[in-house]
């Protein structure tokens, strides 16, 4: 194991891990923490009482953070004529049919999200097996996949996020930067965690929301305190 870092054991030292915070305290905490040479990114992990292995269970989507996250996504479009006019003027940074599956086929893959109209899924359901892994295929649960391809690169290049639990309902999220505003943090971090609640499966009992924790991208993790 490496050697520990002077600001790592300090920032360790301002976090009680036996503690549960609210929100407010919490990203006080963060904002108090000594922060690394770069604008660090603030993440929430959540922890779901789901069973992630059934399909009525799973919890997916995309969300757009009303304060954004801090950064431009890199959003690519597979579209064609007027709909791929609008991905461009709304920035997508390549736009494409066949050609776009293509270069992609052999190697390229330097974006974030990939945003399809469905008259080309057909074309792109070849990168099933290249982009599902890394967490980028189209798909319209996540709202990737959209006649509105325009509309849907605007907002997953300013902050919209894709989150999808794994089979242990553990999910995480890029809430902001470690630079923003205490408010801004807290209005994203308690909107995504209110979408989260409107959208629990049916299917589920009991304690649905189990867990949560706050932390920078370097700094350690704050609990919060959570409403099932």
């Amino acid at each position: 194991m490496g050697k520990i870092s002077r600001r790592t054991r300090e920032n360790r030292k301002q976090v009680d891990p036996k503690r549960r915070y609210t929100v407010e305290e919490a990203v006080g905490v963060l904002k108090g923490l000594r922060s690394a040479k770069f604008d660090e990114t603030v993440e929430l992990a959540i922890k779901l009482q789901i069973d992630g292995t059934k399909a009525d269970q799973q919890v997916r989507g995309s969300f757009s953070m009303p304060k954004g996250i801090g950064r431009l996504l890199k959003v690519i479009a597979f579209a064609e004529g007027a709909a791929a006019e609008a991905a461009r003027a709304a920035g997508a940074v390549e736009v494409g049919g066949e050609d776009l599956v293509e270069k992609i086929i052999k190697g390229w893959t330097d974006f974030d999200v990939a945003i399809a109209h469905p008259q080309l899924m057909r074309s792109v359901g070849k990168l099933g097996r290249l982009l599902g892994p890394q967490g980028k295929m189209p798909s319209p649960k996540s709202g990737t996949v959209t006649p509105d391809v325009g509309k849907a690169v605007g907002e997953f290049r300013a902050g919209r996020v894709e989150f999808r639990t794994d089979n242990f309902g553990n999910l995480h999220v890029p809430v902001g930067k470690v630079s923003f505003a205490p408010e801004a943090l807290v209005t994203n971090i308690r909107a995504f965690i209110d979408h989260l609640l409107a959208i629990r499966p049916a299917a589920v009992r009991g304690i649905y929301l189990a867990g949560a924790a706050l932390s920078s991208t370097m700094g350690p993790g704050v609990r919060l305190v959570v409403q099932a």
